[in-house]
């Protein structure tokens, strides 16, 4: 059997819910597996990242290129955490043969401290699980990269259980330093995984990694295997990245993560900011929202506390689409890269009701001014309403059963600061 059938089967036994762009050499993949397809890789992981808040798991089929169109919630969600297992199968297309480079998606997982796979003929359906294993064990998103040598070649397939683990979200407790030092004390565990994992052969000799050819096969590629370098030498399919990998150490320490309350004090909203009501009525009515970067994501904080995860700018819509039903974002974040959630949120028909915070500005960043949603957004027939109309607000915020768009003006105050509330 081919190896894109038996990572397709290995996809449709562990992943609750597959998405894919199809793509050389990914293509047949997407296909075999029965992946939905969407506008985009971005969106897919957004997708993917709501079912995982929901405890279903969810794996995107990719090619190599599409890898940098979802960098940022790829990067977000190993600092945010996760619930159910999200897995990214990426093709690389080493020689350029149907893309406009050679790019080697492994360096993702040193970018963003992901576990990264990559699978050889003999461990192409055991490989998906230990993805959504490890994905699960250490909270973030998990990488398998595939090349064509292993796609379109023979593999070896086998029934493989389905774990029981769950990944976790960071505590709400937690400032975003601490869940980044939270996130990163999870890193020597990934070390004594890669060592531990018995989808790794090491017997000395010429290692070969993937479908590379060895006396010794590797598949954790991130991070490589400490025994790994007792052999003489390392074959990979394109660039060297594991032989320039080899010196790599967990880290000696990481910090205890910061708490709010150690800090001292959290950060919400400015005392007259204008968006308040749209606050209140989203607690009393008990809705949970995915907020975005920029403002939104004080909706984390105390008082309010309604906000459920944050995986950066742009991101909200998708990821309420599969989860709670309600984003909450600003008009920059819209414009910026909401858009082609939002569209693909349209065309599926997903009941998702979309908040947008207009004020006209980058509230975060310097008041800087954003330009007019309505032109961006005409196309989902939103309804506009201002800050101040409380009932009419509170007649509009609930959730749908198809998309709706909610456009709420208001001003930001003169002299505007983020309120400091002491812990």
């Amino acid at each position: 059997m081919k190896g894109y059938k038996v990572l397709a089967r290995a996809l449709e036994a562990s992943a609750d819910h597959i998405y894919s762009v199809p793509g050389f050499p990914v293509t047949e993949l997407s296909d075999e597996s029965g992946g939905i397809l969407v506008s985009g890789e971005k969106v897919a992981v957004e997708y993917a990242l709501g079912h995982s808040l929901s405890g279903s798991r969810a794996a995107i089929i990719m090619k190599n290129v599409g890898l940098n169109a979802c960098a940022d919630p790829l990067i977000h969600a190993t600092t945010q955490g996760l619930i159910g297992g999200v897995v990214v199968v990426s093709g690389d297309d080493h020689l350029a043969l149907g893309s406009t480079n050679t790019e080697d998606s492994r360096f993702y997982g040193e970018l963003g401290r992901l576990p990264v796979l990559e699978p050889g003929p003999g461990t192409c359906a055991r490989v998906i699980e230990a993805a959504f294993s490890a994905s699960e064990r250490f909270s973030r998103i998990a990488l398998v990269r595939v090349t064509p040598e292993l796609l379109f070649s023979e593999a070896i397939g086998e029934t493989v259980k389905r774990g029981q683990t769950r990944g976790r979200l960071a505590p709400s407790d937690l400032t975003m330093k601490g869940r980044a030092d939270l996130a990163e004390s999870l890193v020597p565990g990934m070390f004594e995984w890669a060592e531990r994992s018995d989808l790794n052969t090491i017997q000395g000799g010429i290692a070969g990694v993937g479908p590379a050819p060895g006396d010794s096969h590797i598949v954790t590629a991130y991070p490589p295997p400490a025994g790994l370098r007792e052999c003489s030498s390392v074959r990979e399919i394109g660039r060297p990245f594991v032989g320039e990998h080899l010196c790599l150490s967990p880290p000696m320490s990481v910090p205890e993560p910061e708490t709010a309350g150690k800090r001292g004090y959290v950060k919400t909203f400015c005392r007259n900011c204008p968006f308040i009501p749209v606050m209140e009525i989203l607690k009393e009515k008990g809705l949970q929202v995915i907020s975005d970067a920029g403002c939104s994501i004080l909706a984390l904080n105390p008082p309010f506390r309604i906000a459920l995860a944050s995986y950066g700018l742009g991101t909200a819509v998708g990821v309420a689409a599969r989860s709670s039903g309600v984003a909450l974002i600003g008009d920059y974040a819209m414009i910026h890269s909401g858009i082609p959630s939002l569209i693909d949120v349209y065309e599926k028909g997903l009941p998702l009701l979309c908040i947008v915070l207009d004020n006209r500005c980058m509230g975060m960043t310097g008041g800087q001014v954003t330009p007019f949603p309505d032109q961006y957004l005409a196309w989902a027939d939103p309804v506009r309403v201002k800050a101040t109309e409380r009932d009419k607000l509170s007649h509009l915020i609930n959730r749908p059963d198809r998309p709706k768009t909610i456009l709420v003006e208001g001003t930001c105050p003169e002299g505007r600061h983020h309120e400091i509330v002491e812990c």
